[in-house]
């Protein structure tokens, strides 16, 4: 059979086949952003943890399943020992075209060592996370950041020749003010820009209805300044984009609160330890773990895998409040970004 056959792809009780897989090498960061992790974060211990070995051939089973896109993420995926072994790993894909495209999200901290190497592996578009140009803010948001070495490694991916996207967190009162330098600066690079809710995941010191800035009301203010106008651009992620005319750049937001995007959503993620989400809202998961170690055949693997793809609920109920408990206890670390 094809593995790219209709009978062989994945498709959920909605009818949206599942394309879009990202898969998370560690709960691990050199970072604590405020709005993600704890100061005083608990990691995984090793055993629990996939190996790479184990992540490539998870992997490839999504891949014979019709998955076209993998964004490898973290914690800082970056600060895995030995990830570029695996990014070498998936280029077999690339290669065979059975993918169309492997991206990564990070931190920008380890690009200015890795840029090169990942564009060798055939990594052609990057996120890169970032809140703020102040250097002194910059420390304050990631608890103990460097700008100028995030700065250093942009640079590096640039040069690299790795298409840019810059991932923006909206916080209320923080960078809000922000916002439009951000533009100026990410459109003046070539680099997309893309503003995103703050998410209820994981338990914070933090109240998150304090650092919640809804998007629309981020819209409101930059459209007093700004000429947006709808993109039909899409890159498989549940962003919106807007072109903007005075910087002739695209903007994009997403907003899983003020805007659910679910009735689209073709993605899935995967843990470090082996574990689906079906949903990034939902605590429903499956173990991937067990059945990838138990048998050196993916045949147990596969059969769990559909068997998660078959209950993937239609959306998730994200809910911002004071006061009001996390939509799930897992911490945007551990789920992967």
């Amino acid at each position: 059979m094809n593995a790219h056959s209709p009978s062989s792809q994945l498709i959920d009780p909605f009818g949206r086949q599942i394309a879009y897989v990202r898969v998370s090498v560690t709960d691990r960061c050199d970072y604590r952003c405020v709005y993600c992790m704890s100061e005083d974060m608990n990691f995984l211990p090793k055993r629990d943890v996939l190996s790479l070995e184990e992540l490539d051939r998870l992997c490839a089973a999504f891949v014979g399943l019709g998955a076209r896109k993998l964004r490898v993420t973290g914690g800082e995926p970056l600060v895995r020992r030995n990830v570029m072994s695996l990014f070498n790993g998936l280029k077999r894909h690339l290669t065979s075209g059975a993918l169309d495209e492997v991206t990564l999200t990070t931190n920008g901290s380890q690009l200015a060592r890795f840029a090169g190497e990942l564009a060798e592996c055939g990594v052609k578009r990057i996120n890169v996370s970032l809140d703020t140009l102040d250097p002194a803010k910059f420390r304050t948001v990631t608890r103990w950041g460097d700008l100028s070495v995030v700065m250093k490694g942009i640079d590096a991916a640039a040069e690299a020749g790795l298409k840019v996207k810059i991932n923006t967190v909206a916080l209320k009162g923080f960078n809000d003010s922000e916002a439009l330098s951000l533009i100026d600066w990410a459109h003046g690079r070539g680099f997309d820009i893309t503003f995103i809710e703050v998410m209820p995941l994981g338990a914070m010191e933090l109240d998150r209805s304090d650092q919640f800035l809804p998007l629309t009301e981020l819209r409101r203010d930059l459209e007093r300044r700004l000429t947006l106008t709808p993109s039909a651009y899409a890159t498989g992620g549940p962003a919106r984009y807007y072109d903007v005319k005075e910087t002739g750049g695209r903007l994009g937001f997403i907003a899983p609160l003020t805007h659910n995007f679910c009735e689209s959503c073709n993605r899935v993620r995967i843990t470090c330890t082996g574990t689906l989400y079906m949903c990034l809202g939902q605590e429903d998961a499956a173990d991937l773990r067990e059945p990838l170690r138990r048998s050196e055949s993916d045949e147990p693997l596969i059969a769990a895998i559909r068997a998660a793809i078959a209950r993937k609920p239609k959306g998730h109920d994200f809910v911002i409040a004071r006061a009001a408990a996390p939509a799930v206890q897992r911490h945007m670390s551990a789920t992967g970004g």
